[in-house]
């Protein structure tokens, strides 16, 4: 958990909530992906597996996957529970740019 706060505490970040088991988490892993290349040097992306971090899944407040919480400079700015477009996703990091 120290690590993804690492990784969270400067800039955009959007951290996708998963698990391997989940099929929407395995269609949105894809776009998130393309969405991190088009958003390079502005937002990056991070992916949680629930099932092995379940702590960390806690600690976000996810309380079901798929879950991307937009986070900027360390704080939780903004929580999309569920498969949403790749428009969305953009629109809530474009947000805290």
């Amino acid at each position: 958990m120290n690590r993804l706060r690492e990784l969270t505490r400067e800039g955009v970040v959007l951290v996708d909530y998963g698990a391997p088991r989940c099929p929407p988490c395995r269609t949105l892993e894809p776009i998130l992906e393309e969405l991190g290349q088009e958003l390079a040097g502005s937002a990056r992306v991070v992916y949680v597996d629930c099932d092995a971090l379940p702590d960390a899944a806690a600690a976000a407040g996810v309380m079901s996957t798929p879950t991307v919480v937009v986070y900027k400079d360390g704080l939780p700015m903004e929580k999309l529970v569920g498969l949403r477009s790749k428009a969305a996703y953009r629109l809530a990091a474009e947000k805290q740019c």
